[in-house]
């Protein structure tokens, strides 16, 4: 059966490939198909399809695409060959400055100049002066609400990226252009590693002889610019390499400025919260990291509700970012940031600036070191003058007012406790009236005068002309003083001319005395001020400062000694316990004898008991104190002390124009007396080291020591007088039945005029 050319049923092959098997007779070999079996020619194959030949373009459209395709080539070639290039520049620079950055701890702390820390007179601190740096903090420990809340605020993709993020750069110029600003005008889209390039300046270091001041130096490293950008990108790709993501937050924390003089968020942290970066809570984070927009604008010590509004912007987007839960977030809103005590005090500015201004400026206002000044003033006095100036302007004087007022308080031995230089208390280098203002003295200078006439052995019981009186100036003509009731008293004691600041009988005196000598003893007494030469000096003609001024008084109060108005205690560098500079003020030598400052405490005391002063009475405490009023009511002042401190009190304008309606007797004394009642509180009434003259018979003939006719006075003139006719101040009334008779003073208890008496009454004003 085989042989026989049947086959049997067709294999599996066979099914696979019908055709074949069908030509093959069964799928046989060449001869078998061959043979008799009777399988035939096979068919004749079929050709393959033949591709449609190409199309041929026009020579014109041939033409335009070899063009577009020669460009290309070009562009292609041209190309790749200018970014290879490129890249080479950017390795080079990058490589370049690699080399050139220095280890981290050489680059945290980013100022030229150090700071100044103050403490007050209990060694707690109230003003920072300079640029504060709090110490180098590390990335890795600090609070991780601020780490956080910095990320998420500046660079979101801080940890994806190797130094610039093209994403946010084109995000950055979409949004400058739609708000109709130059590409790279506004905002940047920098990372935080082009910040920090930016914050060293792209490694240029700072040269005094290329710029002018340190605040030059910065402006032109902030400043943008393509060309700066180009820059910043190699200098961002040297840092990712040179360091690790913590050490470049770690450069950013420590040299950020922060608003306030707070340099780097440790000193920001202290600054504003009186605790370290690494204790902050997300709301405080959140406005540490808000700061990094717009210090100056957003510190919270300049707009605390501004600073706050900033906050929660923050909060939101680290709650968006999940470094904040829900929970959290909600919690940082319902309770934002506080400043600290100190921060929200704000206490003595002006204090602050005039004891910068009082050391030697390479240790303060000029230093490179940091600096650490313990200081005379007291906060609470402070916030008690600053409340009691409010307090007067709020109740008694118009809104529109542009008036300015000073105060000064002062132990008697010259220790400042507590300085306003003007109605605006908040910030730094401010116009400070208490020690920048020279003004006319007015009758504040009169008691300079009897200072000197108590010395040569007047008495405050003594007589005194009150007549018309005229003096005749050597190449000015004759001059005529008038009271300022345009009245005439007569003969009356020194007290009372004193006290009811009568013009003539001060004249007078000063006339008898000497013009020289009364100059002499203002001056030791610390009126550095060139002092009228004519005889309208015993009027106030002179300018003073404010602090001269108190000054002067203390030296009255603590028996007639010379004071030196000192605020600094000492200073030294941070860390360094060996003191640079000691007090450098105080008690100084003798100017009057103890009994004439005795003397004339009395009659101080009789300007508030029954004279111009009265406004000024404090209760059951014993104080002295004298008005002054210049020429047109210019200048208004009151001046006087308790046995505990030495109050200064100066009101006018700042373009010198008349106050209106106000003398020395008025505004001045109530705001001396709000002091006063303030600073006083819980404090023991302590008498006065005062003495009580002996009442002396009024002369019927001749004139006492005191006394002066208009022929005398009339030869006692110089020349050159610089103010003429200037007023008593005061709404004192000559007819006020209250008022006892000159010659039988108002009984009052004298202090013991011994010396140890009087070092106790000192011991008790200087607090112990």
């Amino acid at each position: 059966m085989s042989e026989s050319g049947n086959w049997g049923t067709p294999l599996v092959a066979d099914r696979r490939y019908p055709a074949r098997a069908a030509s093959g007779g069964g799928g046989g070999n060449g001869k078998r198909s061959g043979g008799k079996s009777g399988g035939g020619t096979p068919p004749p194959r079929k050709p393959a399809p033949r591709k449609p030949a190409p199309r041929k373009h026009g020579l014109i459209v041939t033409m335009i695409l070899g063009l577009f395709s020669l460009i290309w080539r070009i562009i292609w070639g041209v190309g790749w060959r200018v970014t290879a290039v490129l890249a080479l520049i950017v390795f080079g620079a990058s490589f370049y400055f690699y080399q050139q950055l220095p280890p981290v701890t050489d680059l945290v702390d980013a100022r030229a100049r150090g700071s100044v820390t103050m403490l007050d007179r209990d060694s707690q601190v109230f003003a920072w002066r300079g640029e504060t740096f709090g110490g180098m903090i590390d990335a890795e420990h600090v609070s991780e609400h601020l780490r956080n809340a910095v990320v998420a605020t500046e660079d979101k993709r801080y940890y994806q990226h190797f130094g610039i993020s093209p994403r946010g750069i084109a995000s950055a110029v979409r949004i400058n252009l739609s708000e109709g600003r130059g590409p790279l005008e506004g905002n940047g889209g920098s990372t935080i590693t082009q910040q920090v390039a930016k914050l060293l300046c792209l490694g240029v270091q700072y040269d005094p002889a290329q710029w002018k001041t340190e605040a030059a130096y910065e402006e032109d490293c902030r400043a943008g610019g393509v060309w700066r950008k180009i820059k910043e990108i190699p200098f961002s790709f040297a840092m990712e390499a040179k360091y690790s993501k913590a050490e470049i937050l770690t450069i950013y924390f420590n040299r950020a400025y922060l608003g306030a003089g707070a340099r780097g968020f440790e000193a920001a942290a202290q600054r504003y919260f009186g605790k370290s970066a690494n204790q902050v809570n997300p709301a405080e984070a959140a406005m540490l990291a808000g700061l990094l927009k717009a210090p100056s604008r957003y510190a919270p010590t300049n707009n605390l509700k501004r600073a706050q509004d900033r906050a929660n912007v923050i909060i939101g987007l680290m709650e968006e970012q999940d470094y904040l839960t829900a929970e959290q977030a909600n919690d940082a809103r319902a309770h934002p940031a506080e400043l600290s005590e100190a921060a929200a005090k704000n206490a003595g500015g002006f204090f602050a600036d005039w004891v910068m201004e009082s050391g030697p400026a390479f240790l303060t206002k000029d230093t490179t070191e940091d600096v650490i000044i313990r200081t005379t003033l007291d906060q609470r006095l402070q916030r008690q003058a600053e409340e009691a100036l409010e307090a007067v302007f709020a109740t008694k004087v118009s809104k529109e007012s542009e008036a300015q007022a000073a105060i000064v308080v002062m132990s008697a031995d010259g220790a400042v406790r507590a300085m306003v230089g003007g109605r605006k208390t908040q910030g730094a280098g401010s116009f400070n009236r208490a020690t920048q203002a020279l003004r006319q003295t007015g009758s504040t200078f009169k008691p300079f005068a009897y200072a000197a006439a108590m010395d040569i052995g007047y008495t405050p019981a003594d007589y005194v002309e009150d007549t018309p009186l005229t003096i005749t100036i050597k190449g000015s003509g004759p001059w005529t003083p008038e009271n300022y009731d345009k009245k005439f008293k007569g003969l009356i004691t020194l007290t009372q001319a004193l006290a009811e600041s009568r013009n003539i009988p001060a004249v007078r005196i000063s006339e008898a005395v000497g013009r020289d000598v009364v100059r002499q003893v203002a001056s030791q007494f610390g009126l550095k001020s060139d002092l009228a030469a004519g005889p309208a000096l015993a009027l106030g003609a002179s300018e003073s400062t404010l602090l001269e001024m108190t000054g002067a008084y203390a030296g009255i109060l603590n028996g007639g000694s010379a004071v030196k108005p000192y605020g600094l205690i000492s200073l030294k560098l941070q860390g360094d316990d060996t003191e640079l500079i000691g007090q450098e003020g105080g008690i100084g030598e003798r100017v009057i004898q103890q009994e004439a400052a005795e003397y004339l405490t009395y009659m101080l005391t009789q300007v508030i008991e029954r004279g111009t002063g009265t406004r000024a009475r404090l209760g059951d405490h014993p104080v002295a104190g004298k008005t002054g009023t210049t020429n047109a009511a210019r200048d208004a002042w009151f001046i006087g002390f308790s046995a505990h401190y030495v109050v200064g009190v100066w009101m006018g304008y700042d373009d010198n124009r008349p106050l209106k309606g106000v003398t020395g007797a008025g505004l001045p004394a109530e705001i001396w007396h709000e002091v006063m009642v303030r600073i006083h509180k819980d404090v023991p009434p302590t008498p006065l080291p005062m003495k009580v003259p002996a009442p002396k018979t009024r002369p019927q003939g001749g004139v006492s020591p005191g006394q002066m006719s208009a022929e005398q006075g009339a030869s006692a003139g110089s020349a050159n007088v610089p103010v003429a006719n200037a007023p008593a101040d005061g709404q004192f009334q000559p007819t006020d039945p209250t008022m006892p008779a000159p010659a039988q003073p108002a009984p009052v208890q004298p202090a013991p005029s011994s010396g140890d008496a009087l070092q106790d009454a000192l011991r008790e004003a200087l607090g112990g």
